[in-house]
């Protein structure tokens, strides 16, 4: 019988997505929520919210006795894990059944063996599936990981053995460092596990990550739904998914589906799953993981099937038969998702936070599906991993599908945190993306050919900004400012009649500067020493109409104090708004105050009062958002003060060290 109340013991976007099969299904949704999470969009759109503890996960989202007390007290009789959290914890399953509920997801020892990656790696071994050669042992000092290193040959990957999701993981392409990168993967696996057991495993160069969603009932039954290829990364975390995989022809297609069914049968597994894979180049795979959950790039597969994977859970969960066969079981078209983070590439994807302003995406359209757990005027904090939306498109081919990912990652806005929208729509256009020549070190390769952008489109964004900050005001308030230039006005002053002079700064931390002469939507724009002709026209609040050297544009233009967001067929833009002078640039100070980039908790501090140290040297590292980020010293100098503790919870921008710099330092 289909369960009448579920509760999803998750937040975010899975929440949402959850929900929406609930209502679809007519199951009483049930929402958790922490404190920090009270007005979040999950809590909004259920059925009913019940809380369960403070922002710190593990007094709300990671606390099984309440997530079980919310459920028998709201009268469910089943609990959706989502991804993430508790989803792959076998404590927390056993939990939900002993307390007479369903667990929606495998069964406990299938979760408890697959969540080992040594035991999976056995496991996979035994039934014949091909793994990539590796150490799984129970010695898991320092020195026995070195020459199990040395024996399998670097470069290595050192991964947790339980959990997945890219949390602690690292590659190591030789014994420099070693020692650090093996305490930071223990710290962030234990953190985010509770267990600190590593695996090794060699690391192919240039391999792709390719994945196939498994689907199996109580009956024993089992299918596959094709494959996902996941290979653009960062931080072994996906950030671009596509399905079908664009390197597999039918042949390899069906060999690597099938490994995945006999991988699934071998372990007897129930419910929804993944088995990922690394395909080098030449055209062999090798057995990852195996995630006994739903993921995230779900909705790919969603999209060239025409399955609800969430109401298949539902039903194979409640006992039911698999809803189809595998020769039942077709595929049409592409779909590609891209997974929009509050994060900063251009500062290793440190993660941001703020409040959201504006968020604004294509909607109705059918090859169209935005996945969002967050809402304009949304709040988003140090908590919770830095995913706010996945933006994901179909089409009949994959050249069309590309072309309807950048319309839309082009028409995506979102003020307040920074976010990697850059990056994708960049990626959306890249030459090999395009070609589908895609690996895990696709993104590290071309990191810097990615966010170097287009000239040409960069101008028209500043052309944008500035006539929007032209036509918006005829003064500038206060917050944007310059108590030092009188420049800075753009009142109808005039210094020599040239005009206004503006200057902007991209998330690279890049500066442009631009002189705008004029009034009433007619200017003259000189960048870089040319002079353009612009007509400008508003055609609303968040809209303007460009003349560009006779060239036409439309720009969306929103505004958070003194940042812009600008919209343009070209792709999309993230500019702040900057004095000509600052103190800064006025008196030459040299950063020798080394602050927390975001809020965070301190886990250990390296160095101590009075301790000499050397440009480039770690001092502390800093927890937020479910990442580590090592903070070192700009200069060389002697530590004078250190304001922090292993434990403190800090906020962004904090002075947490003091460093005198050696006369004749390098800065």
């Amino acid at each position: 019988m289909m369960f009448s109340r579920i509760l999803i013991a998750n937040r975010g976007e899975i929440a949402c997505r959850v929900i929406r099969t609930c209502r679809r299904m007519g199951i009483h949704s049930v929402a958790v929520y922490s404190d920090a999470d009270a007005q979040a969009r999950h809590v909004r759109e259920a059925d009913e919210a019940v809380r369960i503890g403070s922002a710190e996960p593990a007094d709300s989202y990671l606390n099984i006795d309440r997530l079980i007390a919310a459920a028998i007290g709201s009268g469910a009789d089943a609990i959706h894990p989502g991804y993430g959290f508790l989803s792959e914890n076998p404590q927390f399953a056993s939990a939900v059944r002993d307390a007479g509920l369903v667990f929606i997801g495998p069964e406990t020892e299938t979760i408890r063996t697959m969540g080992s990656k040594r035991r999976a790696r056995s496991m996979m071994i035994e039934a014949g599936v091909p793994v990539v050669p590796g150490f799984e042992g129970e010695m898991q000092d320092d020195g026995t990981l070195l020459s199990e290193a040395a024996r399998i040959g670097f470069p290595v990957i050192l991964k947790p053995s339980a959990g997945g999701g890219g949390k602690g993981m690292r590659v190591l392409r030789d014994t420099q460092g070693w020692s650090a990168a093996i305490a930071s993967a223990r710290r962030e696996a234990q953190a985010a596990f509770g267990n600190d057991h590593m695996i090794l495993e060699r690391f192919l160069e240039r391999a792709r990550h390719v994945e196939v969603q498994i689907f199996a009932d109580n009956r024993g039954n089992a299918v596959h739904l094709f494959e996902r290829e996941c290979s653009i990364q960062r931080r072994q975390q996906k950030i671009i998914e596509e399905a079908p995989c664009p390197a597999l022809d039918e042949e390899l297609r069906t060999r690597i589906s099938e490994a995945a069914v006999t991988a699934a049968v071998a372990v007897g597994y129930r419910n929804a799953g993944t088995v990922e894979f690394l395909l080098d180049q030449s055209g062999n795979f090798y057995f990852m993981e195996m995630n006994t959950r739903l993921q995230v790039e779900h909705p790919v597969t969603e999209a060239i099937t025409g399955i609800d994977l969430v109401e298949w859970q539902f039903r194979a969960a409640a006992g039911e038969s698999l809803p189809a066969t595998q020769s039942e079981i077709t595929r049409h078209g592409h779909a590609i998702e891209a997974r929009i983070y509050a994060e900063n590439p251009f500062n290793d994807f440190l993660p941001s936070t703020g409040r959201i302003g504006r968020f604004i995406h294509p909607v109705g359209a059918l090859d169209l599906r935005i996945d969002s757990g967050v809402d304009s005027g949304d709040l988003v904090d140090v908590y919770y991993d830095p995913m706010l939306a996945k933006l994901i498109v179909w089409a009949e081919d994959r050249p069309t599908a590309i072309q309807r990912l950048r319309r839309s990652l082009a028409r995506t806005m979102l003020t307040g945190p920074m976010t990697n929208l850059a990056l994708l729509r960049s990626i959306a256009g890249h030459a090999d993306f395009v070609a589908g020549q895609m690996d895990t070190g696709y993104l590290e390769r071309n990191f810097g050919k990615l966010l170097s952008g287009s000239v040409a489109a960069d101008e028209i964004a500043l052309i944008a900004a500035a006539c929007a900050l032209r036509l918006g005001s005829t003064t500038v308030s206060a917050a944007g400012s310059d108590p030092y230039s009188p420049w800075d006005r753009i009142d109808g002053w005039r210094h020599g009649g040239g005009g206004v002079r503006l200057r902007f700064e991209d998330p690279c931390g890049e500066n442009s500067e631009l002189t705008l002469a004029g009034d009433e939507g007619r200017f003259m724009v000189t960048i870089n020493g040319v002079a353009k002709p612009v007509t400008a026209n508003r055609l609303d609040p968040d809209h303007l109409e460009l003349s560009v050297d006779e060239e036409e544009y439309q720009a969306t233009v929103l505004t958070d104090g003194d940042s812009y967001y600008v919209g343009l067929d070209l792709g999309g833009f993230e500019l702040r708004r900057v004095p000509i002078y600052t103190p800064s640039t006025l008196h030459g100070e040299e950063d020798t105050h080394p602050v927390a980039p975001m809020p965070g908790r301190i886990v250990i501090v390296y160095v101590s009062e009075g301790e000499s140290v050397t440009a480039g040297q770690s001092l502390l590292v800093l927890e937020g958002m479910k990442m580590e980020y090592t903070l070192r010293a700009p200069v060389a100098g002697r530590i004078s003060r250190i304001s922090c503790s292993a434990g403190d919870m800090v906020e962004a921008d904090t002075a947490l060290v003091d460093i005198k710099p050696d006369s004749g330092a390098d800065t």
